[in-house]
Parts: structure tokens; C-alpha cells; sequence
């Protein structure tokens, strides 16, 4: 279960540093803008952004979305706080709340999500709910992260508790799911709903990123207040640290510096009008 009191706080700590370390999920951003159709670009419609953060993709739809309304949600109150320097328009609302304990009054033309899906709790149930307030022809599109993510620190994770006799249960980090187990859950969801047919698509791609140092790597993580929402955290015996970076430094460095795998999955759920 990820805990939201503790996530909340790591984000407002962190909002002022957030943008400058968050490379992966700008392109992600960019990645989701690049998805949409063109065939809104001048009506009304109303659009839903979950997790909006500082205002990145905020500002990106307002520019490809003219006359779109806005509504944007984020947990974080010190991310909103960033956002309404960025996006002023009287057409966009920024809220603060939890979308999955929000009650959601209107129906939306476009519900939209950056990076922000795996740190729900009840993600069949949340899916659902979002589901239901499409407009007829209107798309769920969001992206977050899968299983391959950060492989190589999860690896050398492993390795470094096997080396000093260490058989917890314990991880460097959240647990993501596969393509296929997110599709699963998102139609498991949503196969009830036979009332309102629905057409899911999905893509999957690796974002690599080079660091100079495996403690840049994590320096990183903790700028964007991504440093495990969970009661668990690192372990945080030095010796195990030790092992921890030294088997990282010497099995996946290269002329580039330190690699970190990123795993971005999208999805596309549309309500089809059959």
C-alpha cells in the first residue's frame, strides 16, 4: 500500500526541485500530448488532468486545446501551489485532492494522467470510477511506470543482499506492473461495464538516462519526491550500501556514465459509441 501522508509530503518537500530533475516524465508528457487526436483542437470540451504536479502538461494542453476547460488535480498542495504560477488562465481549475477520494461531478470529453497511476492504491476501482465520467467517444489516456524500471538498481539490489546474507522481503523501491498486467486490470475493470463498450491500446518503451554517479542517480529520485512512498526504505546499513554501489558502478557503467532503465507504458481507453 503506498502511504498518501507520507507521498504528500515528499512532494510538497520536493515541488520547488521537481522540475529540474524530471527529464523522463516531461518526455512522457510530450509522449501522451503526441497521442491525442487533433479533431478538439477548436470545440469546448472538457478535459480532466490527474496528477497534474507543477503544471507541465497543464500547459501543454492548454496550448494544443485553445478553448478546452481544464481541470486539473494533484495530492500535492505545494505542486498546485507551482502550477497556478504557470498556468493563470480562467479557463483551468487546480485542485488539490486525492482522485481517489475526490467524487467526480461532471462527465469529460478527455481524462489524462502523467507518471502518476502507480501511486494509486486501488487502481481496478480508480480506473473504473474514471471510466464512468467519459463522455460518449471520450478517452482515458494516461501513462506511468512498468516492471523494467530501474532494473539495474533492483538487480544489484538483489545481488547485494545476497552477498551479505540478507533474506528479507525488502526492495529498493516500489513494485510496477508488466503491459500485460496493467491491460488485465484495466479490462477487468472495465469488462462489467457492458454498457459502454470500450476500445484499450497500449504502447510500452525504455527511457535510459546516464548519470555521473549512482549517488546523482539517487539524488534525483529524492529531488522529485519519488524516494518510495512506502513505510519500507532502503536499507540502511553502510555496509550494504557500499555493496549496493559498488556492484551498480561496476556492472552498469559506461562511457555514458551510470544507466537507469526507465519502463513507460501508455494506455489509450476510449468509450466507443456502439
Amino acid at each position: 500500500m503506498i502511504n498518501k501522508q507520507l507521498l504528500k509530503k515528499r512532494f510538497n518537500n520536493h515541488a520547488k526541485t521537481y522540475d529540474a530533475y524530471a527529464d523522463v516524465q516531461k518526455s512522457m508528457a510530450h509522449q501522451l500530448i503526441n497521442q491525442l487526436s487533433t479533431n478538439f483542437f477548436n470545440q469546448e470540451i472538457a478535459i480532466l488532468e490527474i496528477g497534474c504536479g507543477t503544471g507541465y502538461l497543464t500547459q501543454l494542453l492548454c496550448k494544443k486545446f485553445p478553448k478546452a476547460a481544464i481541470t486539473a488535480v494533484d495530492l500535492s498542495s505545494g505542486m498546485i501551489e507551482l502550477a497556478k504560477k504557470k498556468v493563470t488562465e480562467d479557463r483551468v481549475s487546480l485542485i488539490c485532492g486525492d482522485i481517489e477520494e475526490l467524487s467526480i461531478e461532471r462527465q469529460y470529453d478527455l481524462i489524462i494522467s502523467n507518471a502518476t497511476f502507480q501511486w494509486f492504491n486501488s487502481l481496478h476501482t480508480t480506473i473504473k470510477k474514471l471510466y464512468k465520467q467519459l463522455k460518449p467517444a471520450g478517452s482515458l489516456l494516461f501513462s506511468t511506470f512498468g516492471n523494467g524500471t530501474f532494473q539495474e538498481l533492483h538487480s544489484c539490489y538483489s545481488h547485494a543482499k545476497q552477498k551479505l546474507g540478507l533474506f528479507s522481503n525488502s526492495s529498493p523501491g516500489q513494485s510496477f506492473f508488466s503491459l500485460e498486467e496493467l491491460s488485465q486490470i484495466c479490462e477487468q475493470a472495465l469488462v462489467p461495464l457492458r454498457e459502454h463498450p470500450f476500445k484499450l491500446s497500449k504502447m510500452e518503451k525504455l527511457e535510459v538516462q546516464y548519470f555521473p554517479t549512482v549517488q546523482a542517480f539517487f539524488t534525483s529520485i529524492k529531488k522529485i519526491g519519488a524516494s518510495n512512498s512506502n513505510e519500507e526504505s532502503y536499507c540502511q546499513r553502510p555496509s550494504f550500501f557500499r555493496q549496493l554501489i559498488n556492484l551498480y558502478e561496476n556492472n552498469h557503467r559506461d562511457e555514458n556514465g551510470v544507466k537507469v532503465t526507465y519502463h513507460c507504458l501508455m494506455f489509450n481507453i476510449t468509450k466507443t459509441n456502439q
